[in-house]
């Protein structure tokens, strides 16, 4: 079979290792020479995952209007400029672009933080070049390449194997099976195999635990296995977050309303006012301008931004600007237990010697009289019958074996650092039959004899058992010892520990060869170890908070069901009373039932074990389908889809895949849930706080409409549209952006998630927009009213000018006034902690002066179309704009005693 047909049909693992290197063109023993390596990799390109090209800065600009909004704006900036209004152009154009270089900057932010997270897991590979091994940037391997792997190797590419030694490979990633694959070099027999059962090949981002290999090189970059799925990713569609749909909407509702009053204004004001047409224009300009939240855009881009920054800052870092608030509508969060919700480190939890069972988190067995003795010989059998390996990066090596290492580090650096000079002298390795290893040492004591060290599983060991070790003395091992041992086995494995029995024996004289038969009888029992990955201690309380938030945790691992009940109980996912049978379901069982079951039993359902990723994707829809909006973890290639599907995809920033992270909304740095949660929080805080921001721009937006709509039919001299544009500028820009940074409200994480329906206008919002917007017109236009019919402290009677000037200033400052209000719909303001926001303080300050300034300062009187107003004329705009505080204050009251609100 020629190497294109290979290549078209993925059967490398039915070609022999020969074959594969001969249609490669490359040496087995030598690889290929530096200089063809050199000209494949320009001729075929980087060993590297590509991703969608991503947009100009240009492009990015353009992107930034096409909103309807954004269009009417633009219009109005053309229409000012053609009747004259040279000053509201220029506004106008100045607003839109500043909103536009906002949306641009935080995209390519954010684009930036990934690239560097990219960066950071590039791996090395050693490669055989001309017959010297080098090492050299995974991204230059080319086909026909002779790479070598060793523990704690990430796979660089996909390799047809050519010779291995007892190598184990975890491919969790792609196949979603979380126990390693043993591999091998041989050629396998003809047929179509999944694969997890290509054993002779290595694949593109799988983890080397265990042994060494050499393998060629037969795909690079998007052609892996990996890269497949990553190429099919990128034609996926993104899912619309709520922020997003419901920015949509919103945009849609007041793009209708404001055509609808523009042209309702038009008619009104050409038939029963005889306005001249270019008077028409201009007013449908100023309603345009005053019925647009033209910051809202920028408004909700900080917000996100900032909310984004202090997740970095915890460890969570977000990919998609939207998915910040939608972290805050969460319902369901359905996490990986290796690694998030535990410390994915294997751990000597209990210890059994003398037939009984010691917990290590309350007794150190060392410092037992009764007990040293064995713990040191038991510790001893741990460090010799080992092999992982001290490295530059830390200890490497089997889970399993790291864990018996630490033990010994934790209770007796100096004798572990004496064992591990020892010089093994033989060993048979484990094996899936045998269920045990055995090694093979010069005996301690200098006398003639070798020490033979065995370790495996306790049924196996148990059989083999003729004598039993207590404290250091030997006595015969009965059927009662057996079936005691076998009971506390039965006992640990319940509690989702993994155990280990350990047995020696000293035997005369080495044999030619190592020989299990020999060496693995009449051993002498020394104890027990049972290990687990232990729970993350601030994941219990992680759980708990999310729980009393009304969130629901879920754990979906590949773990045995009785490891992952364990942990989840422990966790306080899975509850006492909880009906194990019900609310714990495998990957069988979830292939076996129908969705219509499966959506019947999955509110009962906590703890999946035994899934592969792909019933992620299966879990994710249940439970969307049921309204509820889903967060999903995942690390691995198979998990892409269900993130990409999850209303908030979460890839692990440590263990997880790029091809996860790509497909991902957030990337957690730490690989820990209760980052979750935490992000989870700001994103609640963040979608509060748009809240106040939209419920300030809205009612203030509001209240000029109306004014100016009023102000046509009575006939009065209407808001000019740069008046709007100016009070827009100062009012919708540093005091929006400050209730932005407000702290999170008493109680956010004990309210129960808002839900997929809700939007900005619920919770009181909606209303309160309405009547304090009302309120605001009113008072405008009572200002305006007023101005014109009474006389000023001198007895002269107002001019026009200043009784529009009067209108403007008690609009502006009105508004600003108001932001105070907004901080809660229904709690009063009267209190001290409603100043505790600097930058709002700073910021209120700031926009009060620049309104006033447009009046006090002269030369800009003529811009802004206003007069200078005396103290009796400031003090009547004054007392107005603040009464604003007193009637909302009142109202709210109202809504509590009444009503019960808030």
């Amino acid at each position: 079979m020629h190497l294109k047909e290979i290549k078209v049909k993925h059967t490398f693992y039915q070609e022999d290792s020969s074959a594969i290197a001969k249609a490669l063109t490359t040496d087995l023993k030598d690889g290929l020479s530096v200089h063809e390596a050199e000209d494949r990799l320009v001729k075929n390109g980087r060993n590297a995952l590509t991703a969608k090209a991503k947009k100009s800065l240009f492009a990015k600009f353009v992107d930034q209007f096409k909103d309807l909004m954004i269009g009417i704006l633009l219009a109005a900036a053309a229409v000012a400029a053609m009747t004259g209004e040279q000053t509201d152009a220029i506004f106008i154009l100045a607003i839109v672009i500043i909103n536009a270089i906002f949306g641009v900057f935080q995209e390519s932010k954010s684009e930036n933080a990934i690239d560097a997270l990219k960066k950071m897991a590039t791996p090395k590979a050693t490669v055989i070049r001309g017959g010297q091994p080098n090492q050299v940037p995974a991204t230059d391997l080319v086909e026909g390449d002779l790479v070598e792997l060793e523990a704690g190797d990430i796979v660089p590419a996909d390799l047809r194997l050519t010779s291995v030694q007892n190598l184990r490979v975890e491919e969790a990633a792609l196949t979603g099976e979380s126990v390693p694959v043993n591999k091998t070099d041989s050629t396998l027999p003809d047929g179509k195999l999944a694969l997890g059962d290509q054993k002779n090949l290595a694949f593109m981002n799988s983890h080397v635990v265990y042994g060494r290999a050499q393998g060629i090189v037969v795909l690079t970059g998007m052609q892996t296995q990996v890269g497949q799925i990553a190429g099919a990713l990128q034609d996926q569609d993104e899912t619309k977050t709520p922020l997003q749909e419901n920015l949509k909407s919103l945009s849609k509702f007041l793009t209708y309303l404001i055509l609808g009053i523009a042209a309702l204004t038009f008619v009104i004001g050409y038939f029963t006012q005889n306005m001249p047409i270019i008077d028409l224009i201009l007013t449908a300009i100023s309603l345009a301008v005053a019925a647009i939240p033209e910051g809202l855009p920028a408004i909700v881009t900080i917000t996100l931004a900032l909310g984004t920054a202090r997740m970095a800052k915890k460890s969570a870092l977000m990919r998609k600007l939207p998915a910040v608030e939608t972290l805050g509508s969460t319902d369901i969060i359905g996490s990986d237990k290796t690694g998030t919700l535990t410390q994915n480190k294997m751990t000597v939890e209990k210890i059994v010697l003398n037939g009984k069972v010691i917990d290590l988190a309350g007794q150190n067995p060392f410092e037992d009289a009764d007990l040293s003795k064995g713990a040191a010989t038991l510790a001893d059998i741990m460090a010799l019958n080992n092999d992982s390996q001290f490295t530059d990066d830390g200890l490497v090596g089997d889970p399993t074996e790291t864990a018996l290492i630490d033990f010994n580090s934790k209770y007796r650096e100096a004798a572990l650092q004496e064992l591990r000079q020892q010089e093994r002298l033989q060993e048979v390795p484990f094996d899936s039959e045998r269920k045990m290893m055995t090694t093979v040492y010069k005996a301690f004591d200098q006398n003639d004899g070798y020490l033979v060290t065995v370790k495996g599983a306790p049924d196996a060991i148990l059989e083999r058992v003729s004598s039993i070790e207590e404290n250091g003395q030997v006595r015969d091992f009965t059927e009662a010892d057996k079936a005691l041992y076998q009971d506390i086995n039965g006992q640990l494995a319940d509690q989702a520990l993994r155990v280990l029995a350990f047995a020696e024996k000293t035997v005369p004289a080495l044999q030619e060869e190592a020989d299990a038969t020999q060496l693995e009888t009449d051993l002498t029992l020394v104890g027990f170890v049972a290990m687990i990955d232990p729970e993350r201690p601030e994941v219990k309380d992680s759980i708990a908070q999310a729980k009393a938030a009304g969130i629901r945790p879920m754990m979906i691992t590949g773990d045995h069901p009785k490891t992952a009940a364990a942990i989840a109980g422990r966790l306080g996912i899975l509850e006492e009373g909880d009906d194990r049978a019900a609310s714990v379901l495998t990957g069988a069982d979830l292939d076996d039932i129908s969705d219509e079951d499966f959506a019947n039993r999955v509110e009962d359902i906590k703890v999946y074990a035994r899934v592969a990723p792909a019933h992620k994707v299966r879990i994710v829809k249940a439970w969307q389908k049921k309204g509820k909006v889903v967060a999903m973890t995942g690390d691995g290639v198979n998990d892409a889809p269900a993130l990409k599907a999850a209303d908030i995809g979460v890839a692990m920033g440590i263990t997880g895949t790029e091809v996860s992270k790509e497909a991902a909304d957030m990337v957690l740095a730490d690989d820990n849930f209760s980052t979750i949660v935490s992000a989870v929080k700001e994103g609640r805080k963040v979608f509060a706080n748009i809240q106040k921001a939209l419920q300030y721009l809205l009612a203030s937006n509001l209240a000029e409409v109306i004014a100016i709509f009023t102000m046509t039919l009575l006939g009065w001299e209407v808001l000019a549209p740069v008046m709007i544009l100016w009070i827009n500028l100062v009012t919708d820009t540093f005091p929006a952006i400050a209730l932005g940074l407000e702290p999170a409200q008493p109680g956010i994480m004990a309210r129960k998630p808002r839900g997929k329906t809700a939007n900005f206008l619920s919770g009181g919002v909606g209303p309160a927009i309405v009547w304090q917007g009302i309120l605001q017109a009113v008072i405008v236009l009572s200002v305006y009213g007023l101005a014109l019919t009474f006389p000023d402290h001198t007895g002269a009677e107002l001019v026009h000018g200043d009784a529009l000037t009067m209108a403007f200033m008690t609009l502006g400052l009105m508004q600003m006034v108001n932001a105070i209000n907004v901080k809660s719909v229904y709690q009063s303001q009267l209190r001290t902690s409603t100043f505790s926001n600097h930058f709002f303080n700073g910021a209120l300050f700031f926009s009060l002066i620049a309104m006033m300034a447009v009046v006090v300062i002269k030369p800009l009187n003529p811009i802004f179309h206003v007069t200078n107003l005396d103290p009796y004329q400031w003090f009547i705009v004054i007392g107005a704009s603040l009464s604003i505080i007193v009637i909302v204050e009142l109202v709210k009251w109202v809504q509590r005693k009444l009503f019960n609100r808030g």
